[in-house]
């Protein structure tokens, strides 16, 4: 059986028609939609920091998959908790689903057979939640919708991850904490401002802690937007915890 050669690019923004086209004549049915934010994390970190992450996750779970393309990243996602913080663009709900829907149905009319969303943001988890039986409705029973949306194995193989290269798992927050900062250091590491850690809040957060972040913004639970904490951040747990969490979507998407 001869060998297929593979494309020499699987990014969708930097190939021709053409070229998307070949690739798909050569089996590659499989497309990733890495999902971002633009959003406060801590005084220490940049807005981009979910999309990074991944734009990041997204070129290793290609690899892991086989035969798979990439979408551009949605770089805006449903923020609306970390809206008292300068910078952050929220998008509501129906909107982030609208531009998934929109999304899927374009990459379907080409002929791509599964369409994976995943998010380096954990807030749009939810909204992947809610949509995913409407996107499967809309875009058709031929075509394979997934999306990754569980938040607790996620922190948990952060923390895993974490405490595997040495670092103190209770740092672990989900959000600017010792996991995210960590990846920053190897995705974009001019970028992260040591000068600038700060402990936020620490533990997990209680039910009265959820319910209030989401009625009052994350600033009712956490003062400086911090999760966790950055204290001990280092590339090596950045780079456990990006193999980690690209481990969890091959499993998932795999299964």
């Amino acid at each position: 059986m001869t060998a297929v050669e593979p494309p020499d690019q699987i990014h969708l923004a930097l190939m021709s028609f053409k070229d998307v086209g070949a690739a798909l004549e050569k089996g590659y049915s499989t497309v990733l939609i890495p999902c971002g934010a633009l959003e406060q994390h801590g005084p220490h970190l940049p807005l981009c920091m979910d999309t990074d992450h991944a734009e990041a996750l997204a070129q290793k779970l290609a690899h892991n998959l086989g035969k798979t393309l990439i979408a551009p990243p949605i770089q805006l996602g449903c923020s609306a908790h970390h809206l008292a913080f300068p910078g952050t663009i929220s998008l509501r709900m129906e909107t982030f689903e609208a531009i998934c829907t929109d999304c899927c149905m374009s990459l379907a009319t080409h002929g791509f057979k599964r369409i994976l969303l995943f998010s380096g943001h954990i807030g749009n988890f939810p909204a992947f939640k809610t949509m995913l039986p409407r996107l499967r409705q809309v875009v058709g029973r031929d075509i394979d919708i997934d999306a990754f949306t569980d938040s607790i194995r996620w922190i948990d193989r952060w923390r895993s991850a974490v405490e595997a290269a040495g670092g103190d798992p209770n740092a672990v927050g989900g959000h600017a904490d010792v996991a995210e900062t960590s990846l920053m250091m190897v995705i974009r590491p001019e970028s992260v401002r040591a000068d600038q850690f700060e402990v936020g809040h620490l533990g997990a957060l209680s039910n009265e802690d959820l319910q209030s972040m989401w009625k009052n913004g994350i600033k009712s639970v956490t003062k400086n937007g911090i999760l966790g904490s950055p204290i001990g951040s280092s590339a090596q747990i950045g780079a456990r915890c990006l193999e980690a969490i690209a481990d969890l979507l091959t499993e998932t998407f795999r299964a």
